[in-house]
Protein backbone atom coordinates (compact mmCIF):
# COMPACT_ATOMS: atom_id res chain seq x y z
CA UNK A 1 0.00 0.00 0.00
CA UNK A 2 2.09 2.87 -1.24
CA UNK A 3 5.06 3.36 1.03
CA UNK A 4 3.73 0.84 3.57
CA UNK A 5 3.89 -2.94 3.73
CA UNK A 6 0.73 -4.55 5.06
CA UNK A 7 1.12 -8.07 6.43
CA UNK A 8 -1.83 -10.11 7.62
CA UNK A 9 -0.94 -13.20 9.62
CA UNK A 10 -3.82 -15.64 9.16
CA UNK A 11 -2.49 -18.62 11.15
CA UNK A 12 -0.55 -19.27 14.32
CA UNK A 13 3.08 -19.31 13.19
CA UNK A 14 5.43 -22.13 13.98
CA UNK A 15 9.14 -21.31 14.36
CA UNK A 16 10.34 -21.91 10.79
CA UNK A 17 7.44 -19.97 9.28
CA UNK A 18 8.04 -17.08 11.70
CA UNK A 19 11.72 -16.94 10.71
CA UNK A 20 10.73 -16.96 7.03
CA UNK A 21 8.31 -14.10 7.69
CA UNK A 22 11.09 -12.14 9.39
CA UNK A 23 13.51 -12.61 6.47
CA UNK A 24 10.87 -11.96 3.80
CA UNK A 25 9.64 -8.79 5.48
CA UNK A 26 13.09 -7.30 5.90
CA UNK A 27 13.88 -8.11 2.27
CA UNK A 28 10.63 -6.46 1.15
CA UNK A 29 11.42 -3.33 3.19
CA UNK A 30 14.70 -3.09 1.30
CA UNK A 31 13.21 -3.98 -2.08
CA UNK A 32 10.28 -1.54 -1.87
CA UNK A 33 11.97 1.19 0.24
CA UNK A 34 8.93 0.98 2.52
CA UNK A 35 8.64 3.59 5.26
CA UNK A 36 6.28 1.53 7.37
CA UNK A 37 5.36 -2.06 8.15
CA UNK A 38 1.90 -2.83 9.49
CA UNK A 39 1.43 -6.36 10.85
CA UNK A 40 -2.16 -7.48 11.46
CA UNK A 41 -2.26 -10.26 14.07
CA UNK A 42 -6.03 -10.24 14.62
CA UNK A 43 -6.30 -13.89 13.50
CA UNK A 44 -3.49 -15.05 15.78
CA UNK A 45 -4.66 -16.69 18.98
CA UNK A 46 -1.22 -17.52 20.44
CA UNK A 47 2.02 -15.58 20.47
CA UNK A 48 4.77 -17.30 22.41
CA UNK A 49 8.11 -15.87 23.48
CA UNK A 50 9.72 -16.90 20.18
CA UNK A 51 7.09 -15.13 18.07
CA UNK A 52 7.30 -12.12 20.37
CA UNK A 53 11.05 -12.03 19.77
CA UNK A 54 10.46 -12.30 16.00
CA UNK A 55 8.11 -9.29 16.08
CA UNK A 56 10.73 -7.35 18.06
CA UNK A 57 13.42 -8.37 15.56
CA UNK A 58 11.27 -7.26 12.62
CA UNK A 59 10.75 -3.87 14.26
CA UNK A 60 14.46 -3.45 15.05
CA UNK A 61 15.62 -4.48 11.57
CA UNK A 62 12.96 -2.34 9.89
CA UNK A 63 14.00 0.66 12.00
CA UNK A 64 17.63 0.21 10.92
CA UNK A 65 16.32 0.25 7.36
CA UNK A 66 14.35 3.48 8.04
CA UNK A 67 10.88 1.94 8.45
CA UNK A 68 8.50 2.01 11.42
CA UNK A 69 6.60 -1.10 12.55
CA UNK A 70 3.07 -1.21 13.94
CA UNK A 71 1.29 -4.37 15.13
CA UNK A 72 -2.51 -4.21 15.04
CA UNK A 73 -5.46 -6.36 16.05
CA UNK A 74 -3.90 -8.08 19.03
CA UNK A 75 -6.42 -10.15 20.95
CA UNK A 76 -6.65 -9.48 24.72
CA UNK A 77 -5.44 -13.00 25.60
CA UNK A 78 -2.36 -12.50 23.43
CA UNK A 79 -1.58 -9.14 25.06
CA UNK A 80 -1.98 -10.71 28.51
CA UNK A 81 0.35 -13.56 27.57
CA UNK A 82 3.03 -11.19 26.26
CA UNK A 83 2.92 -9.18 29.49
CA UNK A 84 3.02 -12.31 31.63
CA UNK A 85 6.03 -13.57 29.64
CA UNK A 86 7.77 -10.23 30.24
CA UNK A 87 7.97 -9.41 26.52
CA UNK A 88 7.46 -5.67 26.10
CA UNK A 89 8.05 -5.84 22.30
CA UNK A 90 10.55 -2.99 22.31
CA UNK A 91 10.39 -0.84 19.23
CA UNK A 92 7.03 -2.26 18.19
CA UNK A 93 4.22 0.26 18.13
CA UNK A 94 0.70 -1.08 18.47
CA UNK A 95 -2.79 0.00 17.54
CA UNK A 96 -6.26 -1.43 17.98
CA UNK A 97 -7.03 -1.97 14.28
CA UNK A 98 -5.65 -1.47 10.76
CA UNK A 99 -7.16 2.00 10.38
CA UNK A 100 -5.59 3.29 13.59
CA UNK A 101 -2.34 1.51 12.73
CA UNK A 102 -2.13 3.31 9.38
CA UNK A 103 -2.79 6.64 11.12
CA UNK A 104 -0.01 5.86 13.60
CA UNK A 105 2.42 4.95 10.80
CA UNK A 106 1.60 8.16 8.92
CA UNK A 107 2.13 10.28 12.04
CA UNK A 108 5.42 8.55 12.89
CA UNK A 109 6.73 9.06 9.37
CA UNK A 110 5.59 12.71 9.28
CA UNK A 111 7.34 13.28 12.63
CA UNK A 112 10.57 11.89 11.23
CA UNK A 113 10.31 14.00 8.08
CA UNK A 114 9.68 17.17 10.09
CA UNK A 115 12.54 16.52 12.52
CA UNK A 116 15.67 17.95 10.93
CA UNK A 117 18.50 15.46 10.73
CA UNK A 118 21.61 16.39 12.60
CA UNK A 119 24.35 17.51 10.29
CA UNK A 120 27.51 15.46 10.68
CA UNK A 121 29.54 18.50 9.67
CA UNK A 122 29.09 21.03 12.43
CA UNK A 123 31.56 23.44 10.88
CA UNK A 124 30.03 26.64 9.63
CA UNK A 125 31.29 28.37 6.55
CA UNK A 126 34.29 30.34 7.54
CA UNK A 127 36.71 32.31 5.50
CA UNK A 128 40.31 32.12 6.36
Amino acid sequence: MGQYLLVTIQVDLYDQLAESLEADLVNMVRKTSAKGVLIDVSSVSIIDSFMGRILGNIAAMSKIMDAETVVVGMQPAVAITLVELGLPLKGVHSALNVERGMELLRSKILQEEETPEEDDNDNTDSTE
